[in-house]
């Protein structure tokens, strides 16, 4: 069976974004900005997604690109729509179409060191198949999907109900600081990471955008800094890019530290530009080497 370093599983989207300064249409999901990012890299890597046939165009695209896919068939493609305000920070979404879920039945036979989960709303991913991936390698989750529910074509907010039962076959996972707070209850994100952490998650890493990012992992706090964008253009899909530099640096065998700052820097590099992650590994570390200087600077700001 073939051993990939990283499998993604999760729908890829068709976004429109709307912010300040125009509206696009592109494909999207934590999936597509994932495996993006991660296509000059030297990374044995899959996707595992579901879309309908009128977007098979998008998935040849990828192939293209020389990334591994594997698309179930779905009814629909998932439509999101992203409103943003005029600083990034803050996004209204709605959802104009869902697709079918992914179950353990419908799983290729493939074998990962790490199985990186983008749910993007909460049934796309079952805790049955959260389970059966944990029996065969380290699973890696962005979270925001499970609080997420659809009412009325509007995104809300709400807890995981099926936390308790999941968190405890997450390795590691990444949540921003409002998917923290109404998941654990707590604004706190040193309690947040710890509650997390209590119910069984290995690595907790909380996104603090502009002010960087927080690691928690065998009762120890690594705060990872945010380095300075030239320009902020368009923030969507930045936490998927982090999560893609933070992986890849960690199935090679990097720290906590080094992963999160090289997950940061792709997260810089991505801020500045629509549309996905384009460099390569060499304009990361460009990035975290410049940096070097004002981290102190940045890292004493987050607390």
């Amino acid at each position: 069976m073939n051993m990939y370093d990283i499998c993604t599983i999760g729908h890829i989207t068709l976004d429109k974004v709307v912010t300040a300064h125009s509206v696009n249409y592109m494909p999207g999901g934590t999936s597509f900005y994932f495996s993006k990012a991660l296509r000059q890299f030297d990374i044995h890597y899959m996707l595992v997604t579901a879309l309908a046939e009128s977007e098979n165009h998008i998935i040849n695209s990828l192939r293209d690109e020389h990334i591994e896919v594997f698309s179930q068939n779905s009814p629909y493609t998932v439509y999101f729509e992203n409103i943003y305000s005029a600083n990034q920070d803050h996004r209204e979404q709605n959802v104009l179409h869902k697709a079918a879920p992914f179950t353990v039945a419908q799983m290729p036979a493939i074998d990962a060191k790490v199985f990186h989960l983008g749910p993007l709303l909460s049934d796309d991913i079952s805790v049955d198949l959260i389970k059966s991936l944990a029996s065969k390698g380290l699973v890696s989750l962005d979270i925001q999907g499970f609080l997420r529910y659809v009412k009325d074509k509007k995104v809300y907010y709400t807890d995981w109900a099926d936390k308790k039962e999941a968190l405890p076959y997450i390795s590691i996972l990444k949540a921003n600081e409002y998917e923290m707070e109404v998941v654990t209850g707590t604004s706190n994100v040193r309690e947040g990471a710890k509650y997390l952490a209590d119910l069984g998650v290995r690595e907790v890493i909380i996104t603090l955008g502009s002010k960087g990012s927080l690691v928690y992992t065998d009762n120890r706090f690594y705060q990872i800094p945010a380095y300075k964008p030239t320009s902020v253009v368009d923030a969507t899909g930045c936490g998927d890019t982090y999560m893609a530099g933070y992986l890849s640096k960690k199935v090679k065998g990097a720290s906590v530290q080094e992963a999160g700052e090289f997950g940061a820097a792709m997260a810089t590099l991505k801020i500045q530009s629509s549309g996905p992650f384009s460099g390569d590994a060499r304009m990361v570390q460009d990035v975290v080497r410049y940096g070097e200087s004002d981290k102190e600077l940045i890292a004493q700001t987050i607390y």
